[in-house]
């Protein structure tokens, strides 16, 4: 995912939190998996492993390839990782297998096409266990200009905001795809997403539940010779803004059957006040048509605040029940 729309919400100018320091990370008595999704990334894999295995030198790291058509795997395997295989094509379904299979205290999310700086990671992993989060999410600090394209850049800042404006703010680079994140988090994340929806779904799942969250600034470089994006700016951005469209309605249905009642009333309003004055005036109907459009906006107004008051219960419900199974599970509060 190459879509851009940073902003830290850590001081960077704060030694102990400079991601780009080799300081000596403190979460030794912690279990860390290091979680890369790829498909055809022989180009980039092992330098990946390689990296992720120096900068976090006691996590197992682990790749899941999906249908890869090249050395993807051989590579992983020589570079010293872990290596599983998911065959239902799309990076939702990956996430949701890594996170049934693998058992740990925090897991690190990336992907596998060596645009994420690995030296980033001790610092997500020390600040989730020392401000006792559940994701530490990084958002994308390009070192070279023409690192993004317009069309990811434009793309991830409107379907942020809207994110921010659905469910709060918290993170400005919602479709960032490197995340450390806590146990609670994963085993209580339903992981429903097929797609490049599941950064969304990750964000949402964080912000509507109202857990610890950070987020905090990493270097974005440019993918290497041979190897490929498989995000298509056009095509994964409507089923992106389709999740997040459906996500609001999940989880906030009060407001938007409200807001439908409003524009349902209002036009059935404006299309009766005529028909009301001309019976005033002269006490006759002349425009039957109009006024039964009219009488039948209104009710479906109505119809759907009810739908609205009715699915907000059951959404409250819902996530009611996510809040509990997500306090049931151990928080993070890791050995040292």
């Amino acid at each position: 995912m190459t879509l851009l729309f940073p902003r830290a919400l850590v001081d960077t100018k704060d030694p102990r939190l400079s991601l780009g320091a080799q300081a000596e990370p403190g979460f030794a008595g912690a279990d860390v998996a290091v979680l890369i999704p790829c498909r055809n990334e022989a180009a980039s894999i092992a330098r990946v492993v390689r990296d992720f295995r120096r900068a976090l030198p006691d996590a197992t790291v682990y790749v899941y390839d999906n249908n890869s058509t090249d050395d993807t795997i051989p590579r992983a395997l020589s570079a010293g990782a872990v290596v599983r295989q998911e065959k239902l094509q799309g990076k939702g379904h990956v996430v949701r297998r890594m996170f049934a299979d693998i058992d740990a205290d925090i897991y690190v999310l990336v992907d596998g096409d060596d645009t994420y700086d690995a030296a980033a990671a001790p610092r997500m992993v020390e600040l989730l266990m020392d401000r006792q989060l559940d994701m530490v999410s990084a958002a994308r600090n390009g070192a070279e200009p023409d690192t993004y394209r317009r069309g990811h850049r434009l793309g991830n800042a409107v379907l942020t905001a809207l994110v921010r404006w659905a469910f709060g703010a918290g993170i400005s680079d919602m479709l960032s795809g490197y995340r450390a994140l806590s146990r609670r988090f994963v085993k209580s994340f339903p992981a429903l997403s097929a797609g490049f929806e599941t950064e969304t779904e990750l964000t949402v799942h964080a912000l509507a539940l109202h857990m610890p969250l950070m987020e905090t600034q990493a270097t974005y470089r440019a993918r290497g010779a041979g190897s490929a994006s498989k995000l298509n700016t056009v095509r994964d951005g409507v089923r992106i803004l389709r999740a997040i469209v459906a996500l609001i309605q999940q989880e906030r249905p009060l407001q938007v059957f409200s807001l439908a009642a409003l524009l349902l009333c209002a036009l059935g309003i404006g299309l009766g006040v005529p028909v009301v004055l001309t019976f005033l005036d002269t006490g006759l109907v002349p425009r039957l048509p109009t006024a039964l459009l009219s009488t039948g906006l209104v009710l479906l107004a109505f119809l759907s605040l009810a739908c609205g008051l009715i699915l907000d219960a059951v959404s409250r419900g819902r996530k009611e029940l996510k809040r509990l199974i997500y306090l049931s599970l151990t928080p993070p509060d890791y050995a040292r």
